[in-house]
């Protein structure tokens, strides 16, 4: 697989059925003499073949779903909106409608759609920088535009990103005040995803802001992931946005939409952001498949989310126990205790064996317990993602400790040297 095909699968992220992002050469070859990508290609296939029958995995995320069953969640549309209204067109009926309920969920004066985040946050970067007169962005080595973006605020938007820290660990207030330069803007990414969906702690969080402030910067949520942030915060929506000065959030990710995104703020901000949608391409001709969906995200998943989160730390203790009484001598569950429905598990087998052993463990006994790609972050090592999601819950902490016996059972002392 290219690079770019990698990065696409990682940008995606959730997807149940991506490659490991191996950097072993895609012209080496296996112990059998079959080219490497070959064999992976073939089992990206079986995992995708293998979560679509399987009766039992802890998540079935929206996108990975057959084409009837995504347009299954336009099912009750018309609860959620007049549909004898007139449709939408460059961003007007179901999608202001939309707007409009974002921004209250937040506790903010207004929000604009965008069909992506990538812009979404371009823009919104763009337009502070304008205003602050800096084109200066902080944010964390790990944060999406870094890894994900193919260096768009720079390439894209004249922006320029400055590291706080490359570290896999959310930034600190001290990183902040001890950056060498000025900057206009602090963006923090809310979980930081490629850490291991990691938060801060509340006072750490309003200290990081605080000290942006105190360098007169504006503050800036990446919060594609901030719906399922409640638990962990201990706090309301509303009340973790006011500390930003704008937010974007995402559709299609928990709220398992078609697309989509919006950014938050001053109604002064969300206008202007409009102006530069349009000059981005993103003012769409009609949105309104995308537009109910997300509304149908926000009256359907965005309750469920904090039931999720703690069935998660339940899956997680699970996997550890499990672990430990199997006798694999170095397994971590990262963060120890969840911070949202999402999490890493790093396990002491190649990458490629222990993707081999989940597959199977779904083909035969219908139990996927890993459903998304393994990663090899140095030789002997293997990391993945999990989420929880409804079909989680009925999950028990026994039987996660069962599925993870049966895969170890599945793993040949090699793998694991």
């Amino acid at each position: 697989m290219s690079d770019t095909a990698r990065q696409s699968e990682r940008q995606s992220g959730e997807s149940a059925i991506g490659e490991p992002a191996s950097e072993e050469p895609a012209s080496g070859g296996s112990a059998s003499g079959e080219p490497v990508e070959g064999r992976r290609e073939r089992l990206r296939e079986r995992r995708a073949a293998a979560h679509r029958r399987a009766r039992r995995v802890l998540a079935r995320p929206g996108f990975a779903g057959s084409l009837r069953e995504r347009l299954a969640l336009l099912d009750g549309a018309a609860e959620l909106y007049d549909l004898d209204e007139p449709s939408d067109m460059y961003g007007n009926g179901v999608v202001e409608a939309l707007e409009k309920k974002v921004a209250a969920l937040l506790g903010l004066e207004a929000a604009a759609f965008f069909p992506t985040g990538t812009m979404a946050q371009q823009v919104a970067l763009r337009c502070w920088a304008g205003r602050t007169g800096s084109p200066v962005v902080a944010l964390h080595g790990l944060s999406h535009p870094e890894v994900h973006e193919r260096h768009a605020l720079s390439q894209v938007s004249g922006l320029r990103p400055v590291r706080l820290t490359g570290e896999p660990q959310l930034p600190t207030a001290q990183e902040v005040r001890d950056l060498e330069e000025p900057f206009g803007a602090l963006m923090l990414e809310l979980p930081l995803r490629d850490a291991g969906f990691l938060l801060p702690s509340w006072e750490e969080l309003t200290e990081v802001v605080g000290a942006a402030r105190d360098r007169d910067a504006v503050v800036h949520f990446d919060g594609a992931r901030l719906w399922e942030t409640t638990v962990h915060f201990g706090r309301p929506l509303e009340e973790i946005a006011s500390l930003a000065d704008s937010v974007y959030v995402s559709f299609y990710k928990s709220l398992k939409g078609y697309g989509g995104a919006a950014l938050a703020g001053p109604r002064w901000l969300v206008e202007e952001a409009k102006v530069w949608r349009h000059r981005y391409g993103g003012t769409v001709f009609q949105q309104f498949p995308t537009a109910l969906a997300a509304l149908a995200g926000l009256e359907r998943e965005l309750p469920r989310l904090p039931e999720y989160v703690t069935h998660a730390r339940v899956v997680a203790a699970a996997l550890r126990e499990g672990f430990t009484a199997a006798g694999v001598p170095w397994a971590r569950v990262h963060p120890e205790v969840p911070h949202t429905h999402e999490f890493q598990v790093w396990l002491p087998y190649d990458a490629d064996d222990v993707a081999e052993a989940a597959v199977r463990q779904g083909e035969e006994t219908g139990r996927l317990l890993f459903s998304r790609a393994w990663d090899a972050p140095v030789p002997g090592l293997a990391v993945t993602e999990v989420g929880v999601e409804d079909a989680g819950l009925e999950w028990t902490a026994a039987d996660v400790r069962t599925a993870v016996a049966d895969l170890v059972s599945r793993l040949s002392p090699r793998s694991g040297a």
